[in-house]
């Protein structure tokens, strides 16, 4: 399997068809503030037309990157090697610097739920979890990146913590880690954890990618919904995250309710600045 590693860094956006126009305009202005775009890989599996188009021409300025919704790693179904197939070729077209889905599940027997469904963290999920990772990763020729997945309902099953079973899952197999911190918090504060303490238990070298996103807070529960700015307490949390595992490329994710670009790159702006103050503090501290 070769090595893909890139020198992609820096700060992110989602790719979102209402901000094409301006993407290109302000590439061609050259003062637009984001380093690199994510896509929604199965919006563009797709043999052309103008997604496709819109696609290759911002490409043309900006590095990129891929995240999946359907891969579903953590069914018991088959791998689905049509799937596959697009997913290489789509890759081979835009040399993306890595390519990243959920440590999930979204279906079985032909039916996708069109949701990223929790796994029960056993012994027993590990290990079938990893076969197919290996067998993703030799197919695509390449590392991929598992984010960290928002729940709302645990397993009486489950043997261990979620970030034991992310850890030992990229010791066993080589993939990296997407982190979404907003997740993190969404899950500590369903399931009653520390945030601090999955952060603690990542290998440093594990993250590549780190995840930004907004949320529901119901009062007795959050929703994880991609359709607010980022609250605080995650802001709070990703400047935790920047003290241990040092300046990961980071992204902004709206998915609904999406503002101008010109607000999500403010919003961006801010993450540089933590990112900054957290990068600071660290060498402070090791000084």
């Amino acid at each position: 399997m070769s090595d893909r590693r890139s020198d992609v860094a820096g700060f992110g956006l989602g790719l979102r068809p209402t901000h094409y126009a301006d993407i290109l305009a302000g590439s061609a202005d050259g003062d637009l503030r984001v380093d690199w775009f994510e896509i929604i890989s199965e919006n563009y599996m797709i043999g052309g037309g103008k997604p496709l188009r819109h696609l290759m021409d911002i490409r043309a300025h900006y590095p990129m990157v891929m995240h999946g919704v359907s891969l579903s790693i953590g069914s018991t179904a088959p791998l689905d090697f049509d799937y596959l197939k697009d997913l290489k070729n789509l890759a081979a077209r835009l040399e993306p610097a890595w390519i990243s889905d959920h440590l999930c599940w979204t279906g079985i027997a032909g039916l996708n739920m069109h949701d990223l469904l929790p796994l029960p963290f056993t012994e027993e999920a590990l290990v079938h979890v990893a076969e197919r990772v290996h067998a993703v990763q030799a197919y695509l020729d390449r590392q991929i990146l598992l984010e960290n997945t928002s729940s709302y309902v645990t397993y009486l099953e489950s043997a261990m913590p979620e970030w034991e079973f992310i850890a030992e899952l990229s010791r066993r197999t080589g993939c990296e880690m997407l982190l979404d911190v907003n997740n993190v918090y969404v899950n500590a504060f369903n399931h009653s954890f520390d945030p601090l303490v999955f952060l603690d238990a990542i290998p440093r070298d594990t993250v590549r990618q780190i995840h930004l996103a907004g949320h529901e807070n119901h009062g007795s529960h959050i929703i994880d919904t991609h359709d607010h700015d980022v609250v605080d307490a995650v802001w709070d949390l990703y400047a935790a995250a920047v003290a241990r595992f040092g300046a990961v490329a980071t992204m902004i994710e709206r998915d609904d309710h999406i503002p101008p670009l010109n607000d999500l790159i403010l919003e961006l702006d801010r993450a540089r600045s933590i990112q900054e103050s957290a990068l600071a503090a660290r060498v402070g501290l090791v000084a």
